[in-house]
């Protein structure tokens, strides 16, 4: 493959694919692609981390600001007890707030679905209907949404209680929270091993490409 260029015309730093469509694409190709995808990906716990930071001042009304919520959700659970990729999931529950205004649950389930597994994906995917159940009827709205979820008894039960014990009890401004610098080795040992990815083969851990 000839040495790729950047749009100004200078040679860039890494080979870059040369085709204008994929269909056009070839084994060389992609090898460039790939090569690029494993730092671009093993740098993901620290695009997270950027991201997670953003809430941090951000108090929307309630008593503390979003990035202390995460971390006392996180923090709750880790003094109670629960393991490492729990823990994760409760520190990046609502990392979505600010790119997910309406379906923040959404964000935060699509960044963590590689590497959890299927009960903690569904719990924090549907911790919003869940966490309604406290507020909803304030707004003129169905506090009950989580009922039409009772025929899925454990997964229901998990995520209730998330809600309880966690998410809703985690908004206390003289709470002894856990820093972020504390839950940071988690985050990275976590995203470190996706379990399930289409650009993944079988087999392995963080091969394939991630494209748009």
């Amino acid at each position: 493959m000839s040495e790729a260029k950047q749009p100004g015309g200078s040679p860039s730093a890494h080979p870059r694919a040369t085709f204008r469509h994929m269909e056009q694409g070839t084994r060389e190709d992609w090898a460039a692609i790939a090569g690029e995808f494993m730092p671009y990906a093993a740098a993901l716990p620290d695009r997270v981390l950027a991201h997670l930071r953003l809430l941090e001042g951000d108090c929307g009304g309630f008593p503390i600001d979003r990035l202390t919520h995460c971390l006392q959700t996180a923090t709750l659970a880790h003094r109670d007890g629960r393991d490492e990729e729990y823990v994760v999931c409760a520190l990046l529950h609502d990392i979505g707030d600010t790119l997910g205004s309406y379906n923040h649950p959404d964000i935060a389930a699509a960044i963590l679905k590689p590497f959890v597994s299927p009960e903690n994906l569904w719990m924090v995917e549907k911790h919003g209907i869940f966490q309604g159940h406290y507020f909803f009827h304030h707004l003129g709205l169905d506090r009950d949404l989580r009922e039409q979820f009772r025929d899925q008894p454990e997964l229901f039960a998990r995520t209730e209680e998330f809600c309880a014990k966690y998410d809703a009890a985690a908004f206390m401004p003289d709470y002894d929270t856990l820093p972020l610098s504390f839950f940071e080795p988690m985050v990275r040992r976590v995203l470190a091993r996706p379990r399930q990815s289409m650009y993944v083969r079988k087999g392995e851990e963080g091969v394939g490409v991630a494209k748009g």
